[in-house]
């Protein structure tokens, strides 16, 4: 084998990679939007209070933020994409820039009240793609000691919905002393740990703004394409 060889793919659809192509485009002086999912449907839902809790954080940043509220939200498959929740949800992934997915750990994993949201957020809508590009903050709570299940899992989904997950994370073990009656986070470390979560995600959303169509464009589908033209050419002789 020599080094120098040239790579078997088409030449003419490899994007070489350089600075300056990583130039921001577009519109770059908004607020950074950001979209806030959580676990629970339970009253006092520790999920809740920490989201709510990072979203006082975001918005002290600048950030705009909309909380998505998944009760009464269909299991996925159960009814038609047109339902209110559903539309809502992903119009909701369409607006945003980044998103925050907060769960409690049950059985080890996600709750199904977290898994049904994802669920329902398709890799393509048509020409658009609701999570793709988007970056990611996963945190999660639990009723006893510090785990990382939730987050580790979340981290899985996220890279799946091809989105850029922030390498801070937050869990919160214990949680049901971590807030008070009004549901608001008691100072700690744990606390601390949550804004500098916050922190990176709109530090990271801010440099992959007007770039991310530059960083989500890909060779394969770029040849997948050229192929699919090719392939209609054909079929029109």
């Amino acid at each position: 084998m020599t080094i120098s060889d040239l790579p078997n793919i088409k030449p003419d659809l490899l994007d070489i990679p350089s600075i300056e192509k990583l130039a921001a485009e577009g519109d770059l002086a908004h607020p950074p939007r950001i979209l806030m999912l959580y676990g629970s449907l339970r009253e006092r839902s520790f999920s809740r209070f920490l989201t709510y809790e990072a979203a006082r954080i975001l918005e002290h940043f600048g950030a705009e933020v909309k909380i998505f509220d998944p009760m009464e939200l269909p299991m996925v498959g159960s009814v038609s994409e047109d339902h209110p929740k559903v539309r809502e949800l992903r119009e909701l992934c369409l607006w945003s820039e980044g998103q925050v997915w907060c769960s409690p750990e049950r059985h080890g994993a996600v709750t199904a009240v977290m898994k049904n949201q994802i669920d329902w957020i398709p890799l393509e809508q048509g020409a658009m793609r609701p999570s793709q590009g988007r970056t990611l903050a996963v945190m999660q709570v639990c009723g006893g000691s510090q785990s990382f299940n939730v987050v580790n899992t979340l981290r899985l989904l996220g890279r799946w919905m091809r989105m850029f997950t922030i390498p801070n994370q937050s869990s919160v073990p214990m949680a049901y002393k971590e807030f008070d009656d009004a549901g608001r986070m008691r100072p700690s470390a744990y606390y601390d740990r949550v804004a500098d979560v916050m922190e990176e995600l709109v530090k990271i959303t801010l440099l992959m703004r007007g770039r991310t169509d530059y960083l989500t464009d890909r060779y394969s589908e770029r040849n997948e394409r050229a192929q699919a033209k090719i392939n209609q050419q054909i079929a029109r002789l």
